[in-house]
């Protein structure tokens, strides 16, 4: 849930931020944030208009492609369940395991 996928073709050192962020039905916003660390990487996606003012957390286990060219990131998650996704709080994420949990638990339960 927390590590790149190996077929994502994520370029371990490479600055992340600012890059488009896709789901399966679209476009969801940019990259604020990224990290790349063993077993705790994820992504900070500002979703801009769409959810206005709305922070998600994405752990890396989520994307399933990185566009170095393009400067894109696909996720397999659709828009709708990244919009009820717990929402991102920097304090929370810093100090609080239980919030890692949650959002761990929700990203891990089947969306299908």
């Amino acid at each position: 849930m927390w590590s790149y996928n190996p077929e994502s073709h994520y370029t371990p050192g490479v600055s992340l931020v600012g890059f488009k962020v896709e789901a399966t039905d679209g476009h969801i916003g940019k990259v604020d944030e990224a990290t790349e660390e063993v077993g705790s990487a994820y992504l900070v996606v500002n979703t801009g208009p769409w959810i206005f003012g709305k922070h998600v957390l994405l752990p890396a286990g989520t994307v399933v492609r990185v566009d170095m060219k393009e400067e894109k990131i696909n996720v397999n998650r659709t828009k709708e369940q990244i919009k009820h996704a717990p929402e991102y709080d920097q304090d929370k994420h810093r100090g609080d395991s239980g919030y890692r949990d949650q959002v761990a638990q929700y990203y891990g339960r089947d969306h299908n």
